[in-house]
């Protein structure tokens, strides 16, 4: 069985679902690290973005009753490699232990501002 998953409390598009969940699976869509409350990126650093990036996929989880405990793997893209370092350092304090999979690479469009999207996949089984 597959159901959109849909949550005020992270940035939507219509041109996609902010996740797909499937069965046990759910297939969190790429997030950037724009607030919602304010519909502006969430800082100029890679720090910044990557905090609102994953605050907003913990949001979208938890609206298809998920929680980062069950993500199973990670994927993110960067606007510009140098950031791999700075992302690491925040990414670190989201998955102290035992973190998921992971793969990092370049962000291939070029959208003003955006230094990182993160997408997840979790399982709930």
């Amino acid at each position: 069985m597959r159901k959109t998953v849909s949550t005020p409390n992270a940035p939507s598009s219509p041109l996609y679902s902010q996740a797909v969940k499937a069965g046990s699976h759910v297939f969190v869509s790429g997030t950037v690290g724009i607030a919602v409350t304010t519909g502006m990126l969430a800082g100029a650093t890679i720090e910044d973005q990557t905090r609102q990036a994953l605050s907003n996929c913990r949001a979208i989880l938890e609206a298809a009753d998920a929680t980062l405990d069950d993500v199973v793997e990670v994927g993110i893209l960067l606007a510009d490699p140098a950031d791999f370092s700075g992302m690491n350092a925040e990414y670190a304090t989201w998955f102290p232990a035992d973190p998921p999979a992971r793969s990092v690479a370049k962000l291939g469009a070029q959208i003003p501002g955006v230094l990182v999207s993160i997408r997840m996949t979790a399982f709930v089984g």
